[in-house]
């Protein structure tokens, strides 16, 4: 029956909040974490008590990812959240008889500023990339390049369109979160880099799959890059690249570097924000506490020691 009560959950989001499937996703991803949480542990879903979901929310920060970093109280608040929405909707279907998680707290975020690359270690990324001779490694390069160019999400990059790449303006129209549009710029480097890839690497492989595609990014077999294969990716460029970063190289950590170079080069925060596609000026002004750690570092390192 809990079964049914998650794809009624699913038809309320869908149908009656038009929420984006993504988004939806998520939602359902963690109501089926807690309710796995529940069958191992024998509880029963009108059993659900505060002690419950504390032992639960204690599992989820013990519990380590498939990164092999421990779950953070940010995706944890995030899980807590799916769960309030979900109990509410159980409670306004009188399928329960009241709300559990109506007094929980979602756990106190640390403030972490995100992993970036400074200009010197995407140049000897960029470099140890371009001497590959594997055939992939121009794809690779065409990948590096765009993501740190024009500081696009992960998803952004393996839905590209062919259509949405204007060559000679050096401009791609994206259609980010909710469906808002921007346009990002890109450099005339990384534009000699996708089009060596789209006139050559990319046929190859879309003959390979024997079939048409507009996805602009294929994966070895010609099919469209998922997002799971564009972190594979990027982590095995960093490991052949033989850098020591002291952090695993993620499609996300060459978005937080576009948005930090930008910002120490003297961009202005709102423009910034308008090519990242952030709704809101505050997630964009965590850059600024990046670079000031950056300007520490700096001093620290050159600065005469007595």
């Amino acid at each position: 029956m809990e079964i049914d009560y998650v794809q009624e959950f699913y038809n309320f989001l869908k149908y009656e909040l038009n929420m984006s499937e993504n988004t939806i996703k998520s939602y359902v991803f963690d109501v089926n974490l807690f309710m796995n949480f529940l069958e191992k542990e024998g509880v029963d879903l009108k059993s659900v008590d505060k002690n419950v979901i504390r032992n639960w929310m204690t599992e989820r920060l013990e519990h380590t990812t498939y990164r092999g970093n421990l779950e953070g109280e940010r995706s944890l608040a995030r899980r807590i959240c799916s769960l309030k929405k979900y109990f509410k909707f159980l409670l306004n279907k009188k399928y329960i008889s009241e709300n559990p998680f109506i007094s929980i707290a979602s756990p106190k975020k640390r403030i972490k500023n995100p992993d970036v690359l400074y200009a010197k270690q995407v140049a000897e990324l960029l470099k140890a990339n371009r001497e590959r001779t594997d055939e992939l490694a121009s794809r690779d390069q065409a990948l590096l390049e765009i993501m740190y160019c024009s500081g696009l999400r992960c998803s952004e990059v393996t839905g590209l369109i062919i259509t949405q790449i204007d060559f000679h303006n050096r401009t791609i129209l994206i259609k980010g979160k909710g469906g808002k549009e921007r346009v990002v710029p890109f450099s005339e480097n990384c534009k000699k880099y996708l089009l060596d890839y789209a006139k050559n690497l990319r046929k190859k492989l879309e003959q390979m799959a024997g079939e048409r595609t507009n996805y602009f990014f294929l994966n070895s077999k010609g099919k469209k890059l998922t997002n799971r294969g564009l972190e594979y990716i990027i982590e095995s460029i960093s490991k052949k690249a033989g850098l020591s970063l002291g952090f695993s190289l993620h499609p996300h950590v060459l978005r937080h570097s576009f948005a930090t170079n930008l910002l120490e080069n003297g961009a202005d925060l709102r423009v910034i924000q308008e090519l990242l596609g952030h709704s809101s000026i505050n997630t964009t002004q965590i850059y600024t506490h990046v670079s000031k750690e950056n300007l520490k570092l700096q001093y620290d390192e050159f600065f005469p020691k007595k």
